[in-house]
């Protein structure tokens, strides 16, 4: 079957997060991305295996095979802000640590990437052994940055998440929590004026963004990259599985726990960690609110009142 003549469906999982997130803008996208996708099929010359579902919250994954019948991953994703430079990260890793990146079209938000095991996530792994292949990766993953750089830094992001959290504020969910969310912000206001390292983050680096590989044991995937501290980056790592840690007798002690091993396996300040896990677990929260998971949202605000 040619590029040109493959028949696309959209994952109802990928339509009720993009339109949850993004309203009539996400709608228009849907409405193009079958006709997107079946065009840089026949572009790069790609046949259609299948269609991933539920595939990812803002892309289509397709699986494809090239002309020389080697396998490949298209993704087809929603440009935003954060996702913008995707693929200048994945050609800076350059496949040290991350997903190897064959073909892009930045402007459309397509991606051609290697294939990974897709179906064996890092959450596929116990916690303590997750969590080390977790951190051993973020280490590799963490590099000089380019001169210049073309990332958006840790305060650019930070200025655009204050702005997201304010227009969610007003939810009933967050009524509760507001002096938790004022905390959040003036924490990360706090951390950003005091910050003394700069290196290229992932930007949204959990278990489920980490994949196994055949040139490597796991690799990276799905980067919202930036310019800022490491604490940053691996806070969003200390707040993956919150199920697990809520569910946990002591859930706040095993809290400070993962962060006292997560800043001492990559030597990052403790409370700098805490403060960055503070900020983007109400974040999360209000994210989750957003996109109508309620029980996401109070996990994680539970998980930021007991920070």
């Amino acid at each position: 079957m040619s590029g040109a003549a493959a028949h696309i469906t959209v994952p109802t999982w990928l339509t009720n997060t993009v339109t949850a997130a993004h309203g009539e803008e996400g709608r228009r996208w849907l409405a193009s991305l079958p006709d997107r996708a079946a065009a840089h099929l026949a572009r790069w010359d790609l046949t259609l295996e299948r269609v991933l579902d539920p595939g990812g919250s803002l892309s289509l994954i397709s699986y494809v095979h090239r002309d020389d019948l080697s396998p490949a991953v298209l993704k087809t994703g929603l440009p935003t802000p954060e996702t913008a430079h995707e693929h200048t990260a994945l050609s800076h890793w350059a496949g040290r640590g991350a997903v190897l990146l064959l073909d892009a079209d930045p402007a459309e938000g397509v991606l051609l990437l290697e294939r990974l095991h897709g179906e064996i996530p890092l959450r596929s792994l116990a916690e303590p052994k997750a969590m080390l292949e977790a951190t051993s990766l973020l280490h590799r993953l963490w590099v000089e940055l380019p001169d210049p750089s073309p990332f958006p830094t840790l305060a650019a992001r930070v200025e655009g998440t204050a702005a997201r959290i304010a227009a969610q504020r007003p939810h009933p969910t967050a009524t509760a929590a507001q002096p938790l969310i004022t905390e959040a912000l003036d924490t990360a206001g706090s951390l950003v004026a005091s910050a003394t390292e700069t290196v290229l983050l992932h930007g949204d680096f959990h278990h489920g963004n980490v994949l196994a590989a055949d040139r490597a044991p796991w690799l990276a995937i799905a980067p919202r990259p930036l310019a800022g501290e490491r604490a940053y980056d691996l806070a969003r790592l200390a707040l993956d599985r919150a199920d697990t840690l809520i569910g946990s007798p002591g859930a706040p002690s095993a809290l400070r726990r993962r962060l006292h091993q997560l800043a001492g396996a990559l030597d990052v300040d403790e409370d700098r960690l805490r403060g960055w896990t503070l900020f983007r677990a109400v974040d999360l929260a209000l994210r989750a609110l957003a996109a109508g998971r309620h029980e996401d949202a109070e996990l994680h605000l539970e998980l930021a009142g007991h920070l």
